[in-house]
C-alpha cells in the first residue's frame, strides 16, 4: 500500500512537471508573440532603418500573426498592411522547383530528364556537363559554377531568357561538374524556360494558372515589371553614403524563375499554409504532396552552419530549399534579395511551424535575426537577442567599410594625376562573358564608364594616381571600389571590374579594344 502511494504520488508529482514544463513553453512562445512581438518588431526597424516589414507566424495550420509594420516609403505616411507587395527575391525558387516537381508527377517530364532533351541548344563550356546535365542539376546548383558566377551579366541587364542561357553556355566553371555546390541564377532560370517546352506556357503564366489562381495568390505578381503598376507596393531602400535612400525597383524577368516574383505577407501565408499541409487547401489537393515532398530531398551539401546559439549544423540543399538541422528541428528555407529587399520563408514541418518575414531595404540582417528568435520562442529555448547581437556586426562591418571609403575619397582629393593622360583610358572595351563596356572622358581627370548591358547605369572614376580610379556605380547595390587599369609598352590593355558581393563575387576582365 504504501508502495503503491509511493508510485502514486511519483506518477501525480511526474505529470504535475510535466504540465508546467508545458505551460511554461506555452508561455515562451505566446508571450513573445503576443505581447513582445511588436515591440521586438518595431525597435529592430528603428535601430536597422527599415522603413516597413510585414510578418506571418503560422502554427498548426492556423495563422498565430500577420502583421504589417512600418512604412511603404522612407519619409511617406503610407503603413505597410498584410496585402502590400515585397519583392521576395529568391523565395521564387521554391515556386519554380515545385511547378517542375508537379508536372514530373503529371508524367510530363522526370526531374532526371537531360536539359537537351527541351532545350536542344542548351549548351555548358564543358561539352560532356551540358550533353549530361539533368534538370535536377539546374535546380540544386551543382553545374560547377562558383557562387553568384555570371550574376553581374545576368542581374538587372537587359538581357532575354534565351540570351542569358545561351551566355550561361560560355561561361567558364570553377569547379569540376556536380562536384561542388555553387549558387546559379542563370540556371534557376534554365530550369524555369523547360516549362514551356513542355505545357506551350510560359513560366509565368503556368505558375499563375497552376500555383497561384489556385491557392488564392491573387495579389502575388510573377514578373517585376508589373510592380510599379500596383497600388498597394513597398519602394525598395538601400544605405547610400550612410543614409537611407529609396531606389529603382530591379528589373529581373529576364531571371523571373530564380528571382522575379513580388508577393504580400498574406498571399505568401497561402503558400506556406499549403506547404505545410502536404498541398492540401480545405480538401483540395491543389499540390501534389510527391511534388512537395520532392523539393524536400537534400541534393548536395552546402557546408556547415554556426548559429548565434553556439551550435554548429549541417546545411544542405533541396530544390529550391536550403535544409538544416537546428537543436534537433528539420527546417526547410530559404532567403530572397534583390535591389532595395531581403527576406526569409523557413518551414518547420515536424513543428508545423511557418515564418515569413518580408523587409524593404537590402541592408539589414533582422528578417534573419527575427526567423531565429521566433523559433526558440516555439522550441522552448532562452531568448537572445538576436536582431541586436546581428546589428552590432554589420555595424562593425559598416564601420570597416566607411573607413576604406574615407581613404579613398581622401586619396581623391589629392588630385594625383594618372599614369598616362586620360585620353588613353577611353574607347571601347569588351569581356567574352558580359559583352562591350565604354569609357568616355569626364570632368577634369574623371572618366565614365557604361556597359551595353545595364543601359540604366554608369560608373564615375576619379584617378588614386597611377593605374588606379576610384569607382562609384551610379547604381548603390553595385557598391564602391577600386578599378585597376593596366598597360604595356606605354598603351592600356585591360581594366579588372569589380562589383558588390551582394551581386558576384569575382571580378571581370574588360580587353581595350584597339
Amino acid at each position: 500500500m504504501i508502495l503503491m502511494k509511493k508510485k502514486l504520488f511519483l506518477i501525480i508529482y511526474c505529470l504535475l512537471w510535466l504540465s508546467v514544463t508545458h505551460a511554461q513553453g506555452v508561455d515562451r512562445s505566446s508571450s513573445f508573440i503576443n505581447d513582445s512581438l511588436d515591440v521586438y518588431v518595431n525597435r529592430a526597424l528603428t535601430k536597422w532603418r527599415i522603413p516597413g516589414a510585414a510578418v506571418c507566424v503560422i502554427k498548426d495550420n492556423k495563422i498565430v500573426v500577420m502583421k504589417g509594420y512600418g512604412v511603404k516609403e522612407l519619409g511617406l505616411a503610407n503603413k505597410v498592411d498584410e496585402n502590400t507587395l515585397f519583392m521576395i527575391g529568391s523565395n521564387t525558387k521554391a515556386f519554380t522547383a515545385t511547378a517542375l516537381a508537379m508536372l514530373q508527377e503529371e508524367r510530363k517530364l522526370s526531374l532526371d530528364d537531360n536539359v537537351t532533351k527541351y532545350l536542344p541548344n542548351f549548351k555548358l563550356e564543358n561539352k560532356a556537363a551540358g550533353e549530361q546535365a539533368i534538370i535536377r542539376d539546374l535546380l540544386c546548383h551543382r553545374l560547377g559554377f562558383k557562387t553568384f558566377q555570371g550574376d553581374f551579366t545576368f542581374y538587372n541587364t537587359n538581357l532575354t531568357r534565351q540570351q542569358i542561357i545561351e551566355k550561361l553556355g560560355h561561361m567558364k566553371a570553377t569547379y569540376p561538374f556536380r562536384t561542388k555546390w555553387g549558387y546559379t541564377n542563370s540556371a534557376f532560370l534554365t530550369a524555369g524556360e523547360i516549362i514551356p517546352r513542355v505545357t506551350g506556357k510560359s513560366w509565368e503564366v503556368y505558375l499563375k494558372e497552376n500555383i497561384l489562381a489556385p491557392l488564392g495568390m491573387g495579389n502575388t505578381l510573377a514578373l517585376t515589371e508589373d510592380m510599379p503598376k500596383s497600388l498597394n507596393r513597398t519602394v525598395p531602400h538601400t544605405i547610400v553614403d550612410e543614409r537611407l535612400t529609396a531606389i529603382p525597383y530591379a528589373q529581373l524577368d529576364g531571371l523571373a524563375p530564380a528571382g522575379g516574383i513580388c508577393s504580400s505577407v498574406n498571399d505568401m501565408s497561402k503558400w506556406v499554409l499549403a506547404l505545410l499541409n502536404n498541398g492540401k487547401v480545405g480538401a483540395r489537393q491543389v499540390i501534389p504532396a510527391a511534388a512537395i515532398q520532392a523539393t524536400r530531398q537534400a541534393q548536395d551539401i552546402v557546408g556547415s552552419v554556426h548559429h548565434l546559439n553556439g551550435e554548429t549544423d549541417y546545411e544542405l540543399y533541396g530544390l529550391g530549399w536550403f535544409i538544416q538541422d537546428y537543436s534537433g528541428h528539420h527546417l526547410i528555407m530559404h532567403d530572397g534579395g534583390v535591389n532595395g529587399y531581403v527576406s526569409s520563408v523557413t518551414l518547420v514541418p515536424q513543428d508545423q511551424l511557418g515564418i515569413i518575414i518580408l523587409t524593404n531595404t537590402d541592408q539589414n540582417e533582422f528578417y534573419e535575426a527575427l526567423r531565429w528568435e521566433i523559433m526558440d520562442a516555439y522550441f522552448k529555448m532562452p531568448y537572445r537577442n538576436y536582431s541586436d547581437a546581428y546589428l552590432n556586426q554589420y555595424k562593425a562591418h559598416a564601420a570597416d567599410e566607411q573607413k576604406v571609403n574615407k581613404k579613398l575619397r581622401d586619396s581623391v582629393a589629392l588630385n594625383l594625376p594618372p599614369a598616362l593622360p586620360v585620353v588613353n583610358y577611353t574607347g571601347k572595351y569588351y569581356n567574352d562573358l558580359y559583352g562591350n563596356m565604354v569609357i568616355t572622358p569626364g570632368e577634369n581627370n574623371d572618366l565614365e564608364m557604361r556597359f551595353e548591358h545595364h543601359t540604366k547605369m554608369f560608373v564615375h572614376l576619379q584617378p588614386l594616381g597611377g593605374n588606379r580610379f576610384y569607382a562609384t556605380f551610379s547604381d548603390p547595390v553595385y557598391g564602391k571600389t577600386v578599378f585597376n587599369f593596366t598597360f604595356q609598352n606605354g598603351k592600356i590593355t585591360s581594366v579588372r571590374v569589380k562589383v558588390a558581393d551582394f551581386v558576384e563575387y569575382d571580378p571581370y576582365e574588360f580587353k581595350k579594344l584597339n
